[in-house]
């Protein structure tokens, strides 16, 4: 399958590089220090949403703010040793020109900038929780990238691997590809559903970028 495109635009954990353990691990440690029983902290969707929204569904507002703070401070403190690239990730990068493709990401700028140069990915465009006001599954994160590409959003890929995100690419009018690297395919609705980047590549043309998906 191939697909014309102006623009890439990548999440960055389960699509690019993937930090799980790291994010189970902390996000562990700060529910136990906020007294949040495992019960509680099951029935919340953590991957592929903002840690505001996270912190605001367990805990009462007053405390959101230093929750927040709390959380970054120790997947921060975690990144050493705790990001691998994903399958494919490298190859695809190298092969799209800076000004083509962003990471839009949950994590806020520091978290993501920390995990992204831990992997050697420095992007020319990042967009961040701080960035927006509403995270996935709203659109506003991938439009913003748009605009800040100069990109029409419907010449726009989202490579995604959380519902949040793949819901917010499509809000956002642009073709949606899933990496099953972190949910089943059954659970990810898109136009396109892969196991990971290395079954994607993409040819620079005239025309934009031309992305040849596989199995």
């Amino acid at each position: 399958m191939k697909i014309q495109a102006d623009a890439l635009l990548f999440d960055n954990d389960g699509t690019l590089v993937s930090s799980l353990e790291s994010v189970y691990r902390c996000w562990t440690r700060w529910a136990e220090e906020y007294g949040i029983t495992a019960e509680e902290f099951a029935r919340v969707e953590l991957h592929g949403r903002p840690a505001a929204e996270i912190a605001a569904d367990l805990l009462p507002a007053d405390r959101v703010a230093e929750a927040v703070v709390r959380i970054e401070q120790l997947e921060v403190e975690d990144v050493e040793g705790g990001v691998h690239l994903l399958p494919g990730t490298r190859a695809l990068l190298e092969s799209v020109p800076a000004d083509r493709w962003a990471v839009v990401t949950s994590a806020t700028r520091r978290l993501a900038e920390a995990r992204l140069d831990e992997a050697g990915i420095r992007p020319k465009t990042l967009i961040a929780a701080d960035d927006i006001t509403r995270g996935k599954p709203d659109p506003e994160p991938f439009l913003l990238a748009a605009r800040r590409l100069g990109v029409d959003p419907a010449r726009c890929v989202v490579f995604e691997d959380a519902p949040a995100g793949l819901q917010a690419g499509r809000s956002a009018g642009m073709t949606t590809v899933a990496l099953t690297t972190t949910h089943q395919a059954d659970e990810l609705h898109a136009d396109v559903v892969v196991s990971d980047l290395s079954a994607v590549s993409a040819l620079v043309t005239d025309g934009g970028v031309e992305i040849s998906v596989g199995d």
